[in-house]
């Protein structure tokens, strides 16, 4: 896909994790016909409720961010947004912030198994959020929305 390979060890994210990506940022399942009825892309307003559904995923990068934090990351996710060295995150510090009804819903939208998910997730998503925030702040969703389009 190319879009945040230099953001990532090994220079390269594939597809699966893409989509991955794209539901837990945008809130889009990508690939096959692009937006699909998920609920994810039923909220028009991300903002508007970011505790509902999907693990309050539907908050795009803010409600990642926050979930993360929330489960006691947030010197981990710090790193990630601020200039510097980029903390890693285990696996299993990450299914527990994102739980695994999240885990097992972005797996099945992947095709990957939820452990693949999960150790994928943990090596591209330091170099993904530290991609979007080069100046330590978040981006806007439709600033986000516009990476994912093809």
């Amino acid at each position: 896909m190319g879009i945040f390979d230099d953001a990532v060890p090994g220079g390269n994210i594939s597809k699966p994790i893409m989509i991955a990506l794209g539901a837990l940022l945008v809130g889009k399942l990508l690939g096959a016909g692009g937006s699909q009825a998920d609920p994810a892309t039923q909220q028009a307003n991300p903002q508007a409720n970011p505790q509902t559904g999907d693990g309050g995923l539907l908050g795009g990068l803010g409600g990642l961010l926050g979930k993360l934090t929330e489960a006691g990351q947030g010197d981990t996710v710090d790193s990630w947004v601020q200039p510097g060295q980029n903390k890693p995150i285990a696996p299993g510090n990450l299914n527990d912030a994102l739980g695994s009804k999240t885990i097992s819903d972005l797996a099945r939208q992947a095709g990957i198994s939820e452990q693949e998910l999960l150790n994928q997730l943990s090596n591209v998503l330091p170099g993904v959020v530290d991609k979007l925030t080069p100046r330590g702040q978040l981006p806007t969703q439709e600033q986000i929305a516009t990476l994912f389009r093809s």
